[in-house]
């Protein structure tokens, strides 16, 4: 891990094509601004974590699914 030290207005430039400023910094918060492509997702780790969590469940429940309806087809009698 990289660690940096910036002060106010201050950026990081990743790659060509990414600068994350600092905007603000009081007590206990910083505010960061992200310039970025559009095709470049940018995501709180919070909400990552969720929607991870939901399309992994998304595809197991997905997955029990189809496997029931196989074994309906091999049970029917015709």
């Amino acid at each position: 891990m990289l660690v940096l030290t910036r002060k106010l207005n201050e950026e990081i430039k990743i790659d060509k094509d990414i600068v994350i400023k600092i905007l603000s910094i009081s007590e206990n918060q910083i505010k960061i601004g992200i310039d970025a492509p559009r095709n470049i997702q940018i995501y709180r780790n919070e909400i990552y974590e969720k929607v991870k969590e939901e399309t992994i469940k998304a595809s197991n429940s997905s997955s029990i699914t189809k496997l029931n309806l196989i074994n309906l087809k091999i049970q029917k009698v015709d």
